[in-house]
């Protein structure tokens, strides 16, 4: 078995697609319209299945905003340049909505260094540097 996606509701897809693909520099693999089901998908991803997980998300026609709820956590991402990511959320923060929440840093207790960004619906992401 493997993962294949992890699917996220987003109240305005095209924002959303502009976020992932400017600020974290994911690829747009796929979409799909589904206008009879009232939903559109884009698939995002730094390749696509099998290879690589990737990320599914979906916009409900007419829902602009989704409750989190407690449960959820974050979505982990590797990066070789955290600061650099961060960087780019900031610039792109006021026209997409993401925002840098923790600052690049040492895990505390640890020594691998992270920081969190969330996304324009809120779903944080926390980046890891990596060497890989």
């Amino acid at each position: 078995m493997r993962l294949l996606h992890t699917m996220l509701r987003v109240g305005d897809l095209p924002r959303s697609i502009r976020f992932y693909t400017e600020a974290l520099g994911m690829t747009l693999l796929r979409s799909t319209e589904r206008p009879a089901q009232k939903y559109s998908l884009a698939f995002l991803g730094y390749g696509s299945n099998p290879e690589q997980a990737e990320i599914e998300l979906t916009y409900n026609h007419g829902v602009s905003s989704y409750d989190l709820g407690s449960a959820y956590g974050h979505i982990a991402i590797g990066a070789t340049d955290i600061a650099a990511v961060c960087e780019r959320v900031r610039a792109t923060s006021a026209e997409l909505g993401g925002q840098v929440t923790r600052e690049p840093g040492p895990v505390q207790g640890g020594s691998t260094v992270i920081a969190f960004v969330t996304d324009p619906d809120g779903y944080k992401i926390e980046l890891i540097q990596r060497e890989d």
